[in-house]
């Protein structure tokens, strides 16, 4: 399939996942704090829908041979334990700051929010400094160093077939214990099931598997034209990607600033990342919910800075986000994925925690 289809479909994909967002009001962020501060589980509940549908999905396609989840950027073949772990606890103490995780700053920039679009600003060129700038740098030279190695793979079904087991019962058996898992214990309780809870879960769970169709299969290449390897059309990493939103916000800010240079080009994440925007602005204006929304005074803003920074450095080194790494990422059983999204989770509960403790003292 050709480049521009590529594009159109993740553009298409991100569209849906911004509409979805608005409609459902999916948050990860609002789903650790709903938790923490009022103990209603209904929205981590949907996030957790989420993984389960994208655990069972992804698991689906690559048992059918569409898909090989090995060609992702997750499943490497040492595990940095420490860039998952810092870089999660720095993103998930970030979107508490600034009030939302990168996916939900896109959604809320179609919204109408400034103070988002400030966000999604600040945390793109960070993640481009801790890609390929002075961030970088310090990344690779520290936290990155720290990795344990796995010859065989660092995914859950290899360490199983590493164990002896065969690799499709491994590949069926993590699914089907942390997807049904999952599946269960949101699905057995009843008064989670709500259309919008239902309807968010299982549709970000689905965009994330037709993400990997889309990249993985409708845009892979055994032997590209001009390299003569195999390749994975139109995808920064030169792997087949899905849904994340923290590299590709650096990307565009590349795409934007080099638009001249014919090196730079349109890519798959940037697609998703702009569809998300513009899904939700047609949601919010379709149901008159577009409002514009700034600071409300200086410390709000410099809130809002560090947040975005945080996450900005911390989704890089942890190699994605609550979307990226919490529902991409564990859909490919990666073991680093998941240190990643309980990371994340941890950090987010600590700063929460801390901002209460901080409005209780100072009041």
């Amino acid at each position: 399939m050709s480049a521009t289809a590529i594009l159109v479909l993740a553009f298409a994909l991100g569209a849906a996942f911004g509409a979805l967002s608005q409609k459902t009001h999916f948050c990860t962020m609002g789903a650790v704090a709903d938790v923490i501060n009022m103990e209603d589980w209904s929205r981590a509940r949907m996030w957790l829908l989420a993984i389960a549908v994208a655990v069972l999905g992804s698991a689906a396609l690559h048992g059918a041979g569409l898909i090989d989840l090995n060609k992702t950027i997750y499943r490497g073949q040492s595990l940095p334990w420490l860039s998952h772990l810092v870089g999660g606890l720095l993103f998930g103490a970030g979107m508490v700051l600034a009030s939302g995780c990168g996916a939900r700053t896109l959604t809320r920039v179609g919204a109408g929010n400034l103070k988002s679009l400030v966000v999604s600003l600040v945390l793109g060129l960070t993640a481009y400094m801790t890609l390929r700038g002075v961030l970088g740098v310090l990344r690779v030279n520290t936290l990155d160093r720290v990795a344990l190695p796995l010859p065989g793979g660092q995914d859950l079904p290899a360490l199983l077939a590493a164990a002896g087991v065969a690799p499709g019962t491994a590949l069926a058996a993590c699914a089907l214990a942390i997807g049904g898992g999952l599946l269960a214990f949101c699905l057995l309780r009843r008064d989670f099931l709500t259309f919008d809870n239902v309807l968010g879960g299982v549709a970000v769970g689905t965009i994330v598997v037709a993400g990997w169709y889309v990249s993985g299969h409708l845009g892979y290449l055994a032997e590209d034209p001009e390299t003569l390897q195999e390749a994975f059309v139109a995808t920064n990493s030169g792997r087949m990607e899905s849904l994340s939103f923290v590299a590709p916000q650096a990307y565009t800010l590349d795409l934007l600033l080099l638009w001249s240079d014919s090196g730079r080009k349109l890519s798959f994440g940037v697609a998703l990342a702009l569809g998300v925007v513009a899904g939700s602005a047609a949601w919010a204006l379709a149901t008159r919910n577009f409002r514009w929304e700034g600071f409300r005074d200086i410390p709000d803003l410099v809130r809002h800075l560090a947040g975005g920074a945080l996450m900005g450095f911390g989704g890089v080194t942890a190699m994605g986000c609550t979307i990226g790494q919490g529902i991409t990422g564990v859909s490919t059983l990666a073991l680093g994925s998941l240190l990643t999204a309980a990371a994340i989770v941890a950090g987010a509960a600590a700063m929460l925690k801390y901002e209460y403790w901080k409005l209780m003292n100072d009041g």
